[in-house]
Parts: C-alpha cells; sequence; structure tokens
C-alpha cells in the first residue's frame, strides 16, 4: 500500500478512537461533538480551551513526534476536566483512549483553571511550577525529536574501519535530505534510540533484547525529494543489510561507509587494490590508503611512543622465540616505511590472502553451517578481501538470470530486499509461486567499502546496499573523541584525549585539510543560550527608558 495512503488509514483510526472517547467533553466545551472526530482540528480546539500555542495541532500526527504530542494534548484535556492527580495522568499516557472514555461517559465537569489562582497553597503554587518546568522539558525533546527524526541525526564512528579518513571516536552529524528524505517506517518509537532500548538479555546479543519501536505499526518505504544519488567517493550512512534482528529498514544497524561503486559499476578487488570498471579507485585528499602488515622485532616496541607520533594504530603483539610478533591492521605506505626502519624490526611484510581462496566462515566446529555475516559474498565464489570480482552492481530495470550459480548472488535481494517469496523445489527456482530462470531488478544497489580496507566489515562481506537503505551523507564532526570506544582487536588501546583538531569539520569535501568551522558552532551555542537574557536584558533597559 502507498506510504501516505497508509498513513491517511493509521490518522483516521486514532480519530475514530478519538472521536468515540471525547465526543461528550467536546460538547462541555460549547462545540460540536462531531469536532472530536476531525483530525488535527479536534486537537486544535483543546488548544484553544487549554491557552496553549494553536500550532502545535499540526504536531498531532507526525511519525515518532506525533504520540508524545497526542499524550501532551490527552493531559491538557483531562487537567481540563479536573483530572490532574498522577494516577489521572499515567493512566491519561499509558490507556489514553480507555481513560478518556471513562471520563467522557461519566458525569465529570468543566474546572475554571484559573478561578481560584488567588486562593492557592504554596504547595499548589509549586505544583503549578513543576508542570511548567516538565512542560518545556517535553518541547524540548519534542524540538529536539524533530530535528533528529526529519533534520539530521548524530552517529558516533565506534570502529576503525574508515581510518583515517573517519577516527574512531568521531561524532558526526548527517543530513538526512543528501538522497532525499526517508519517510520514517516507524511511527511509534521512542526517540532517539535506533533498534533496541538497552542491553537487557544475553550481553552482546541484541536479539533478546526489547525494541525501541512497535514493530506492528508499519509504513511501506517512500522517499521524497530526491535530486541526487550517492556518487562514486561520497561516504555514506546506511543501515546495514543484513540485520536479523530488525525487519524494519530504517532500524537496521548504521554503517558508514565510502560507496566505491554505484549500480551499474563493476566492482573488482586485486591484491589488496580496488578497482572500479578496470580502473584504480581515485584517492581522494582526505583519504590515506592503508593495509595490515605483519612485523617481526627482536625486542618489544614502544607502541604508546608510536601513539603520539602517529596516533591510534591498533595492534596485537605476541611473544614468539624470544621476540614479538605485531599484527598492525591498517598502515598508510608511509608509516608502514618508517616503521620498518625501527632498530628492532627483523622482518616486515603486506599481509595478502592467496588469490583463488575462498574466505568462508563456519559456525560450527564441524563446518557444516554457513556464518554468513563473516563470509565472502556470495559464498559460491573463489574470492576473498584481497582478490575479489569481477562483480557487477545490480542496476534498476536490469534482468539477471536466476539459477544455481546465480541464486546466493542475487537471493537476498529478491527475497529481503524486494520483498518477494522466493523457493527452489527439485532444482527448480520459484519467485511469487512461478518458476523462472531470470528476475527484473527493482532499484539501485551501491557497493560500500571502508577506507581501512583490511579492518573494515563491508560489502565484500554482506554484498550490495540497496537505495532504500541509504539513510544520508556525514555534514561534519562536531565532537572527536580517541579512547571513546575500546577496540577488542588490539591489544593496546588509544589514550583518551580531545581532539580539538578535528572538531566542527566537514566530512564529505574530499579535501586533505579541511576548514573547521568551531567559530561558527560557538556563535550559535551563545545565541540558543543566551538568547533568552539578551531578551530579557533589553526589555529591562527599554522601562527604564520609559521611567
Amino acid at each position: 500500500m502507498n506510504y501516505f495512503l497508509t498513513y491517511t488509514v493509521y490518522v483516521l483510526i486514532l480519530s475514530v478512537l478519538m472521536g468515540i472517547s471525547t465526543w461528550k467533553l467536546f460538547k462541555k466545551m460549547g462545540y460540536s461533538p462531531l469536532l472530536a472526530f476531525i483530525p488535527f482540528y479536534n486537537y486544535f480546539i483543546i488548544l484553544k480551551e487549554t491557552k496553549h500555542p494553536k500550532w502545535w495541532a499540526i504536531l498531532s500526527y507526525l511519525p515518532i513526534v506525533g504520540p508524545i504530542m497526542m499524550s501532551v494534548f490527552h493531559l491538557y484535556l483531562m487537567k481540563k476536566f479536573g483530572k490532574t492527580l498522577f494516577k489521572d495522568q499515567v493512566l491519561t499516557v499509558i490507556l489514553p483512549f480507555i481513560y478518556m472514555a471513562t471520563v467522557n461517559y461519566s458525569n465529570a465537569e468543566l474546572e475554571d483553571e484559573n478561578a481560584n489562582d488567588l486562593f492557592l497553597t504554596d504547595e499548589e503554587k509549586n505544583a503549578k511550577k513543576k508542570d511548567t518546568f516538565l512542560g518545556s522539558i517535553t518541547f524540548a525533546v519534542v524540538f529536539a525529536t524533530i530535528i533528529h527524526v526529519f533534520v539530521t541525526q548524530p552517529f558516533g564512528i565506534p570502529t576503525g574501519s574508515m581510518e583515517r579518513t573517519l577516527l574512531v571516536g568521531d561524532f558526526l552529524f548527517v543530513n538526512k535530505w543528501s538522497y532525499g528524505y526517508r519517510m520514517p517506517m516507524r511511527p511509534l518509537a521512542i526517540p532517539f534510540l535506533q533498534g533496541t532500548i538497552m542491553d537487557t538479555g544475553q550481553k552482546g546479543n541484541p536479539k533478546d533484547d526489547p525494541k525501541s519501536y512497535v514493530d506492528g505499526v508499519k509504513l511501506p518505504y517512500t522517499r521524497i525529494l530526491q535530486f541526487n544519488k550517492p556518487q562514486k567517493n561520497d561516504v555514506v550512512v546506511f543501515n546495514y543489510p543484513q540485520d536479523s534482528v530488525h525487519t524494519a529498514i530504517d532500524r537496521k544497524d548504521p554503517y558508514v561507509k565510502r560507496c566505491v561503486a554505484t549500480a551499474g559499476d563493476t566492482f573488482e578487488v586485486r591484491g589488496g587494490r580496488l578497482f572500479v570498471n578496470g580502473k584504480p579507485e581515485t584517492v581522494l585528499g582526505d583519504q590515506e590508503v592503508q593495509h595490515s602488515y605483519t612485523v617481526i622485532a627482536s625486542s618489544q616496541l614502544d607502541i604508546p611512543a608510536l601513539y603520539k607520533i602517529y596516533g591510534f594504530l591498533p595492534v596485537r603483539e605476541e611473544e614468539h622465540n624470544g621476540g614479538y610478533v605485531y599484527g598492525f591492521q591498517g598502515l598508510t605506505d608511509k608509516i608502514a616505511k618508517e616503521i620498518k626502519q625501527l632498530p628492532q624490526v627483523v622482518s616486515m611484510n603486506e599481509n595478502i590472502n592467496t588469490k583463488g581462496e575462498s574466505a568462508i566462515a563456519y559456525k560450527d566446529e564441524l563446518r557444516t553451517k554457513i556464518d554468513t555475516t563473516q563470509s565472502i559474498f556470495p559464498v559460491n565464489k573463489p574470492w576473498n578481501q584481497d582478490w575479489y570480482g569481477p562483480l557487477r552492481i545490480p542496476k534498476k530495470g536490469d534482468v539477471v538470470a536466476i539459477n544455481a550459480e546465480t541464486l546466493p548472488m542475487y537471493q537476498w535481494i529478491i527475497s529481503e530486499y524486494e520483498h518477494n517469496s522466493l523457493e527452489k523445489k527439485n532444482g527448480k527456482i520459484f519467485i511469487n509461486g512461478k518458476e523462472t530462470n531470470q528476475y527484473t531488478i527493482q532499484q539501485d544497489y551501491y557497493m560500500m567499502v571502508g577506507d581501512n580496507r583490511d579492518a573494515s566489515l563491508d560489502a565484500r562481506f554482506f554484498g550490495f546496499v540497496p537505495e532504500e537503505n541509504i539513510v544520508g551523507k556525514p555534514m561534519f564532526t562536531w565532537l572527536s573523541l580517541q579512547g571513546a570506544f575500546k577496540d577488542g582487536s588490539s591489544t593496546y588501546q588509544a589514550p583518551f584525549k580531545i581532539r580539538w583538531d578535528r572538531m566542527f569539520k566537514a566530512t564529505n569535501t574530499g579535501e586533505a585539510n579541511k576548514t573547521s568551522y568551531w567559530w561558527i558552532a560557538a556563535m550559535i551555542l551563545i545565541l540558543f543560550f543566551g538568547w533568552e537574557y539578551f531578551v530579557k536584558l533589553f526589555r529591562k533597559k527599554n522601562t527604564e527608558d520609559e521611567l
């Protein structure tokens, strides 16, 4: 069903529930009972009668924001009829239409909230102030939620897959309109949470954690005002395609990688070097090509001293035959050359997998169950991280052959990304119940790969990224904390420090030396927090002038 048609159905259902549970209350306020059934206008009347800004009514049914605002408006209405106790407020929020219906069909009468202000006790005045304060907090949360849902969203970088373009501990703001705005697909959700509320079950296993959204209330995928699509070399934020925990696309784990190939391109890796359409990749100014190395040293290297020179270098250290073996996760050619010249270093070799050797991981010791999340995609090809492809990226409208050889490459596209039923029976393939040997691709796909190639779980493992999973493009780094996240793959950890030189710098310019806009951020913060002070100061000055 169309997104906006589905949305309209939800609005009408809620409006009917609102009308059934409040029509008598509207009548007692002097309005036609039928107005309680009219979307948006019913809340407009409540705001008018309770002396709140009437334009808030437009927030009533917005995805994610709407449920919060509706609860607030219901509380206003119940307060209008004298239901101000804590239990009344809890019931109004948890069981809104049921509790309001009990008030609606009882003998509840209107109360003049301001009639007895002169006779309020100090305790009642404090309670009123508390309500005002909580209202301010609520609308601060609502405003932040609107920005978070409809404009830009903050993300943190917990792993080194994009080193040294994006560092572990960088915190980014992502522009959700870069490739057209993707409408929310789970409108009933807790603000600011991505997929789960907290780790309550088996540690590190999100499958048994409570979800932060209601999966039963869903809207189909749609994108509006799409004037651009991801281009080669864009750094892109997207939802992990093969997330087995969350069926909602917009609730899958967010990843950030570089778009190295777009729909219709041919992607290939030869000896750890990336090629697109047969040509070597274009390396931008803010990229540093890195590779993993094994270093054998006669004595222990001073890794903390190397950190001071080069920054954090994830490394595994082991003692071996009286010396030390180091596995560096990702070194640039320049850093590798300088480490090789250290007096303790006996040998240094770049780690490159053997051509034709499949990189398949298994879930069990008997090697009967393939772990697709840790295996190279597709699992039936003799490919690995360093020797991959050539692989053509599917494009909308492509007609692809479907057989036993190609099925591992396209099965996720057919069944998961494009939502068809897929069966294999007696050596034959059935899509939506019909036997077939071909399939027409319904959307564009992309190849997303980390700049730190040897330490990146990327499209070489999870395959094509569908257009519907694209979130947007990172705009700038607003905070950068070295040591904010522990690196489980490294023997040594990065010492904590604030990387001031990275803050408020654009992330997607491709330039090596980016301009910092911290002074603009400082001005915005001063205006934001000092606005009320300056307004009061101006009013005070005007009053003094009048006197």
